[in-house]
């Protein structure tokens, strides 16, 4: 009998050596991260160490997801927001909730609202989420912690839809490997100043933080807190929400921070908090693995995984739904403009910058123009007769993604201007004409060289202008020579003559910000041809031919099918967009003289407060040393 145990207990041994058990304790737990996907199902070409790699998309996120989740079954697995708005799936975005739908068949455990979850406004968040439910027994679970709604009529439709969803508005536990987890979503200071439409009220994220931490430990039997947070880091610590949120509310574990695009190779640890970042587009999957440290938890591994073809085969379990959703976009949008999502536009014999390097510096970027220059083209094909366009604008912050060598989608210029829609309720941003003054073209080209180094999203790409500005000069000074410049004739700007002027639609409704951050000392207000003030600039949208609004990336797609054609047929992208042409002359010329010269009224102004400071503190002065010389003569006498 001694025998036969021993036998059962070698086999038992055995067995156990060759599937390890793991043990399910409240030591250890695996999170999953992503954010910032931006609707980026397809995988895409990029440019690393000078070879192009297929990389990114669902079908590949999902292969990672499930490699990690055979190593631990119980990782936790979440987003931090901006979901959507970026590729031509966007276009179903309210009749097929198509990311929300992607995210709950992937497993995810949670999700939170970016700002670009209200691109569509309040009707369209109304219809997604009421669009997700009723395809999905069981959508992903969304927290919107800071999220809350004014007594208005408007948003009571979307009121409704968080509750038919399931909008989570506090906090939700959730539980992994025996470890009670609450997560909270929150849309951080600078996401909410980029949704001008939402409707709805983003209470303050730190102010938030504190009081749902305190709810949690007050009323749940918690072992960690982790936030989705949807409010980014910044190079500069007074910028960088997440550090700071982790400075304020030192209780929270761990901050999966999206918005601002970040991969952070190595997280950001302050305190007992751990800040991470995995990119966006579906770029890579975040990974970490913490373990329990007294009454905190210490991260044991951390690592930002690339979704490369030579890292991750594609999970095509997910293939008929995203030909579905193709194939609605292709009913329900594309057809509108005679284009189909695979077709070859054109060829582009280099790579243009890559998007998430646009913008670092103020340059003159090839790419800016191309798109700029597309404008001319396309209201030029509708307008054959019409009055010609004096300037094109493209600021950096509409430009989405880029240009690679090889050939050029229908769904590749999409994605480089995919963001909006217009007043048709259609995606993409319309184009706009109206019309400024000379000196307020002046004050753009003054916009671009002071503005960009506070926030590079001011960076403009202005197509029809050549300007030179000194870096070193005073700031709203910057600019020394402006001229309008087309097809290679220079001309002087008048400052009193009004100018045809074309951008997109969320242009012109962000020039009031320049006041803003000019802290009143510029302005640019669009015009009419009249000269009268436009109050609603959707009555000054570009039409097409047919009735349609000219949508910027339509425009884009016009001028590439517009260049020569090569032996195939294929048209190719012309010589002159692989390089710059002097449109900005920047200098930084640091000599008194340079520096100086040719003061405008700003810069007197400033110079003017500065003389007057300085002579106020010399006259403090001189009254401090005639006081003390004083008071020595009386001690003297």
């Amino acid at each position: 009998m001694k025998k036969h145990i021993n036998i059962i207990l070698s086999f038992i041994l055995i067995v156990l050596a060759f599937n390890p058990i793991q043990a399910s304790t409240k030591d250890e737990l695996s999170i999953l991260f992503t954010h910032d996907m931006h609707d980026n199902f397809d995988e895409f070409t990029s440019l690393e160490g000078g070879k192009r790699h297929k990389r990114g998309g669902f079908e590949r996120l999902l292969s990672a997801i499930n490699k990690e989740k055979e190593r631990d079954p119980e990782a936790l697995l979440v987003d931090a927001g901006d979901y959507s708005m970026g590729t031509l799936y966007q276009t179903i975005y309210d009749s097929h909730s198509p990311t929300l739908r992607l995210l709950t068949r992937l497993g995810y455990d949670a999700t939170t609202l970016g700002n670009h979850e209200f691109d569509f406004r309040t009707k369209g968040l109304t219809d997604a989420l009421n669009t997700a439910k009723r395809y999905e027994d069981n959508p992903v679970p969304l927290i919107a912690s800071n999220t809350k709604f004014p007594d208005t009529e408007n948003v009571k439709d979307l009121k409704d839809a968080f509750e038919n969803y399931g909008v989570v508005e506090d906090y939700l536990m959730i539980e992994k490997n025996n470890i009670n987890i609450a997560l909270i979503g929150l849309m951080g200071k600078e996401a909410d100043s980029y949704t001008p439409t939402a409707e709805v009220v983003f209470e303050n994220y730190i102010d938030e933080a504190k009081r749902i931490v305190k709810n949690i430990k007050d009323n749940e039997d918690y072992d960690m807190i982790v936030v989705l947070s949807h409010t980014g880091t910044h190079d500069n610590p007074k910028q960088s929400e997440d550090e700071l949120l982790a400075k304020a509310v030192p209780e929270l574990d761990v901050i999966i921070s999206g918005h601002s695009h970040t991969v952070l190779e190595e997280p950001i640890i302050i305190g007992s908090t751990v800040i991470a970042s995995a990119g966006d587009k579906a770029n890579n999957l975040g990974t970490m693995k913490l373990s329990k440290d007294g009454s905190r938890w210490k991260l044991d591994s951390y690592e930002i995984k690339a979704l490369t073809e030579d890292a991750y085969d594609k999970d095509t379990s997910i293939a008929p739904l995203l030909e579905e959703f193709k194939a609605a976009v292709q009913s329900e949008y594309l057809d509108t403009y005679g284009l189909t999502f695979d077709q070859v536009l054109a060829y582009s014999q280099k790579d243009f910058t890559p998007s998430n390097d646009l913008g670092d510096v103020l340059s003159e970027e090839p790419l800016g123009y191309l798109i700029a220059d597309a404008y001319k083209y396309a209201i030029g094909l509708i307008e054959a007769d019409g009055e010609k366009v004096d300037v094109a604008v493209t600021p950096y912050g509409v430009i989405r993604d880029s240009i690679t060598q090889g050939d050029i989608t229908t769904k590749d210029a999409f994605k480089v201007s995919s963001l909006g829609f217009g007043k048709d309720g259609k995606s993409g941003y319309p184009l706009i004409s109206v019309y400024l003054s000379g000196k307020e073209l002046k004050v753009a080209a003054e916009v671009d060289a002071s503005i960009q180094p506070l926030q590079d999203v001011a960076q403009l790409y202005m197509s029809g202008m050549k300007y030179s500005l000194n870096t070193k000069r005073m700031i709203f000074n910057k600019v020394t020579d402006v001229s309008l410049y087309n097809n290679g004739v220079e001309e002087e700007i008048v400052d009193d003559q009004l100018y045809r002027v074309v951008a997109n639609l969320y242009t012109g409704q962000m020039l009031g910000l320049i006041e803003d951050q000019s802290f009143g000392l510029l302005s640019v207000t669009p015009k009419d041809q009249k000269g009268n003030k436009i109050e609603n600039l959707e009555d000054h949208i570009i039409l097409d031919n047919h009735g349609n609004e000219l949508k910027e990336w339509v425009a884009l797609t016009q001028y590439l099918q517009s260049f020569e054609k090569d032996e195939s047929g294929t048209p190719v992208i012309d010589d002159k967009y692989y390089t710059t042409h002097g449109y900005k002359e920047i200098t930084s010329n640091g000599s008194l003289i340079e520096r100086f010269k040719n003061p405008n009224k700003i810069s007197l102004m400033i110079y003017g407060i500065i003389l007057l400071l300085l002579l106020i503190i010399f006259l403090i002065i001189r009254f401090i040393i005639k006081f003390i010389k004083k008071r020595r003569n009386k001690q003297y006498t």
